[in-house]
């Protein structure tokens, strides 16, 4: 398959006529990536489910996990679901459009293919405006996961779906960098009480406000009760793994001082046995490592550099063919919860405590 690539200059001013193409592959069950304001998605028509079985077979990504449908309207909703609980009502009227995602009781018309074979469906409306625009013209509700060979990191540019998906897809629209850089926030509103099964820039602390109550998180989140082979996600990312480098990735916490040299110490250990280390460093300690590959990933003043930043800081450790790599950790609170929720998901939940030097599986 010859993959098409379309770019988009001016995202602010948008050309419909250069997206129709995009539109005509989306109705006619093909595969088109797009950005949106989280990351990149890999779309199909959420109600072929021919063509969602073309996305699981594109990213290598088990039947069982399921896609979210994107729209660009509210009236787009009713037709996709059961109801629409009062939380989700509150929910979507402060953060959409936006990067949330809602799980509802699914109508007969979202086949399960799309969820996973689930009796609920995730539905998102985007605020990115590349995105709106391709849904409203291709005039059905697009699913979409991450455009990226499952378990890899995200994608966050056009180049990072290049990478996984050239020759397995029909087209790519290219709007430059998107820009949060992690997955939106997924709350599931199916049940008696609203709780967060994936956290994300719409933070447990802003959706509690919205609907004046806490909301609490999965134990798929809190490690009170990790996935199983034998239970059906709910939402994407909760059971298998996910973006993890080729290189063996290691979450160092604790008093910064100590973290840095735990660092130091690893990091000289692997390099005299020949292996190729590298450090994942804040702008404010960059020039406190020994070691000869340390990358940025932002500034701890403003999390959301670090979120942005995340999945192209892992992709860049495979371009470099490091074996070990040695992050940060980050205050597991507001975005920095969704932050330290994908790291640990890329590390395999290997952690280090600085301050006692044990090595944990962290949860």
């Amino acid at each position: 398959m010859v993959t098409e690539r379309i770019i988009i200059e001016d995202t602010h001013r948008i050309d419909a006529g250069k997206l129709e193409r995009a539109a005509e592959i989306l109705r006619e069950g093909g595969l088109v990536a797009f950005p949106t304001e989280t990351v990149y998605g890999l779309g199909a028509n959420a109600l072929d489910e021919e063509a969602a079985k073309k996305i699981y077979a594109a990213k290598g990504r088990p039947s069982d996990n399921p896609l979210i449908a994107h729209i660009a309207d509210f009236s787009d909703l009713k037709p996709l679901v059961a109801e629409i609980p009062a939380a989700a009502g509150k929910l979507m009227e402060a953060f959409w459009p936006g990067p949330l995602t809602l799980i509802f009781p699914k109508s007969d018309a979202v086949p399960y293919g799309t969820t996973g074979g689930l009796d609920t469906v995730a539905v998102r409306m985007p605020s990115d405006p590349v995105a709106m625009t391709l849904i409203r013209l291709a005039g059905v509700p697009v699913a979409a996961p991450s455009a990226n060979t499952s378990g890899r990191p995200s994608p966050t540019t056009a180049d990072h779906v290049w990478q996984d998906m050239n020759g397995k897809i029909d087209m790519i629209v290219d709007g430059g960098p998107v820009g949060i850089g992690v997955e939106s926030t997924i709350i599931d509103v199916s049940g008696e009480y609203p709780v967060i099964l994936r956290p994300g820039a719409i933070t447990q602390e802003m959706a509690g406000e919205v609907l004046g109550m806490e909301i609490g998180l999965d134990p798929a989140i809190t490690g009170d009760g990790p996935m199983n082979a034998d239970v059906k996600p709910k939402a994407p990312g909760m059971k298998y793994k996910h973006y993890a480098p080729k290189g063996d990735l290691t979450i160092v916490e604790g008093v910064p001082s100590r973290v840095i040299a735990a660092i130091n110490e690893l990091t000289r250990q692997c390099e005299a046995h020949g292996q190729k280390a590298a450090v994942i460093a804040t702008e404010e300690n960059m020039g406190k490592y020994q070691c000869g590959h340390v990358s940025c990933i932002g500034t701890r003043a403003r999390e959301e550099t670090i979120a942005a930043n995340l999945f192209d800081i892992l992709r860049k450790m495979d371009d470099m063919g490091v074996d070990v790599i040695y992050s940060e950790s980050f205050y597991n609170g507001g975005l920095g919860q969704a932050i330290m929720n994908r790291l640990l998901k890329a590390a395999g939940h290997q952690v280090i405590d600085a301050n006692t030097g044990e090595h944990k599986h962290c949860l």
